[in-house]
């Protein structure tokens, strides 16, 4: 695709703008680090003293250099084995963000009558805060073991399956779709790591949020500088 800046740290591939929303039913988030300004596996893992041993792993399996993603999230949840339960609620409380335009960009969505989906490889505690947060419609998260007050290091299997990776996101994408009647093409998936690659790909538009190299290359739109609300420079609402 030919990349060209539609304006200062927005670059847009493979299409002349402008869309509208009008185009578009549904619009899919990562979580971490798109929607909210942390990776909350690793500052969960601050409470154990392990954050620099977690991030790492993070930041590899983001920029795709670890390719099973659910080994790394495994591999991260064991390392926050004792970590006190009551830790998530302080990352929650203390640290997670919205990052800037993410509420201004959903509601306006919400407005067009888009319904809203979180996918995430992170955890169930945080994805239901933010849904209530922001009233979205659906969300899909992976959900940690608790025992005694603290974390055991495991994950829950859930109905749908062991974890939410990539492969996951992309199929809770097409389902949320099938289950509303409209085609992939009429969706928009936003992310920033190699996990999201997968549903950016299946929906009509890809966007990338502050995104690791590799995702920001194969989006159809890079927000690389200023809040997720610069998206509707390119989409617009009218």
């Amino acid at each position: 695709m030919t990349a060209s800046s539609f304006a200062p740290g927005l670059v847009v591939q493979g299409f002349v703008p402008p869309l509208r929303l009008a185009d578009f039913k549904l619009i899919a988030f990562d979580m971490d680090s798109t929607l909210i300004n942390i990776e909350c596996i690793d500052e969960i893992a601050d409470a154990v003293g392990r954050k620099a041993e977690v991030a790492a792993i993070t930041e590899a399996a983001m920029r795709g250099e670890i390719a099973d993603f659910k080994d790394s999230l495994r591999r991260r949840v064991a390392l926050l084995a004792g970590a006190p339960a009551d830790a998530l609620q302080r990352v929650f409380d203390e640290r997670l963000r919205l990052n800037a335009g993410a509420e201004a960009l959903v509601r306006t969505c919400q407005a067009a009558g888009l319904k809203t989906l979180l996918v995430s490889g992170g955890f169930t505690f945080f994805t239901d805060r933010v849904r209530d947060r922001l009233a979205l419609d659906f969300t899909r998260s992976n959900v940690l073991d608790v025992a005694d007050g603290r974390l055991t290091g495991r994950l829950v299997d859930q109905p749908w399956g062991d974890i939410c990776d990539g492969e996951e996101k992309k199929r809770m994408l097409l389902a949320t779709c099938a289950q509303l009647g409209i085609a992939p093409a009429q969706a928009i998936a936003m992310g920033d790591g190699a996990n999201d690659l997968p549903m950016m790909r299946a929906a009509g538009l890809s966007v990338a949020y502050q995104a690791k190299p590799k995702v920001r290359e194969q989006a159809m739109v890079a927000i690389n500088e200023g809040g997720l609300d610069r998206l509707l420079e390119v989409v617009h609402a009218a």
